[in-house]
């Protein structure tokens, strides 16, 4: 305890983030998982009446009636994610993520993001960071901890969809907990994009040794032990979505989609299993968007919520990877069934894995010190 009222905060720029060990994929599965199972127990809090709200959203019209207001273009919007993480971590802290697609032509990233990390009991900053990496490495790392648990131990043929920031760091979290995998296929848009992705992955992993680019998705996904969708585009028309086909799956197959996908109706029947990242996420983004909801948002867990109140599918059928990860759920139970994991995106991972960043920082005295200030001029 102390009277002292000065507030001091780091900052960290990208290259900070990086030797803070953003970039430390096992120790972001480990990570993820240890929230996952804080989850799964209820200690944490995020935004919304159900507190499990992805975040708060910022839209832009088609024909805005102010000439200085933004159009609408793909994958445009501003968004706030907020949350409380307990356990170990005992933080809160909130991302701030501007996308456009349209940064791509200026040579920026799709999506600009900050995180700012907080003191659960006052308030006061922490940390102020550099958030791409932060949120790439955290998203990526969830289907780690998916495949983990609910892909084969022997797994060895990666089929990817989208070999961008997405798709590279899902494929380092299969790699950091699959240790056989080998053998990667990858379907991208660009020929720029697929040099790119196999550049990355030549430097990064060496030992897989076969690497094909295919040209259909019924190649990505045909003889793949994991299976990932990481690719973008626009919302609304769900038959534009990437489709997943039955008789494409390999038994045995898990499958993480942390992007556009729909299924086959063989796909969607009881015997594949459906496992998501959180319900109470799935239930909040159902109560926030016109039905059926899977044309707004294309993660494929949105549309088994639309399946649940189709009377298709019963809520208990939907299975919880924190409640898997806490040991009260089975994980993979057989070598022939097909687990499919929806991957949403929870603003508690950025808190987890920010916090662990904010704490590396401090231990190597990494980052600008900035003051807030020594006594607040208005309390």
């Amino acid at each position: 305890m102390t009277d002292s009222t000065k507030i001091d905060f780091i900052y960290l720029s990208e290259p900070d983030m990086i030797k803070a060990g953003v970039t430390d994929m096992a120790g972001c599965v480990d990570t993820m998982e240890e929230m996952f199972q804080l989850l799964y127990k209820g200690d944490y809090r995020m935004a919304g009446p159900n507190s499990d709200s992805h975040g708060a959203m910022i839209t832009f019209p088609e024909e805005p009636e102010f000439e200085t207001m933004p159009k609408h273009s793909p994958d445009r919007r501003l968004m706030a994610m907020p949350a409380y993480l307990g356990g170990n971590f005992q933080t809160c802290g909130v991302k701030w993520y501007g996308s456009n697609i349209a940064n791509r032509e200026k040579g920026l990233p799709r999506s600009i993001l900050m995180f700012t990390l907080n003191d659960a009991d006052t308030g006061a900053p922490l940390a102020h960071m550099s958030a791409n990496l932060l949120s790439a490495y955290r998203t990526g790392a969830v289907p780690g901890v998916g495949a983990r648990h609910l892909a084969r131990k022997d797994s060895k043929v990666i089929g990817l969809l989208g070999p961008g920031v997405m798709g590279k760091t899902s494929v380092a979290a299969f790699m950091a907990v699959c240790p056989n995998l080998d053998t990667i296929k990858i379907k991208g848009r660009s020929q720029k994009s697929l040099d790119n992705f196999i550049t990355w992955l030549k430097d990064t992993y060496p030992q897989i040794s076969n690497i094909h680019i295919v040209d259909t998705l019924e190649d990505v996904v045909r003889d793949a032990d994991i299976v990932t969708y990481c690719n973008s585009g626009e919302t609304g028309d769900v038959s534009a979505y990437p489709e997943v086909k039955r008789e494409w799956v390999k038994p045995g197959a898990y499958l993480s989609m942390p992007a556009y996908c729909r299924l086959d109706e063989a796909m969607e029947q009881d015997d594949v299993r459906k496992v998501v990242d959180n319900p109470g996420l799935y239930e909040a983004w159902f109560e926030e968007v016109p039905k059926p909801a899977h044309k707004y948002i294309p993660v494929i867990g949105v549309r088994f919520m639309d399946m649940i109140a189709a009377g298709e599918m019963t809520a208990d059928q939907l299975e919880d990877l924190g409640k898997i990860t806490a040991g009260d759920a089975p994980g993979r139970t057989n070598e022939e069934e097909i687990i499919i994991l929806s991957v949403g995106g929870l603003p508690v991972e950025d808190v987890a894995w920010g916090t662990q960043i904010y704490r590396n920082a401090l231990a190597n005295n990494i980052g600008v010190k900035l003051n807030l200030w020594e006594t607040p001029e208005l309390f």
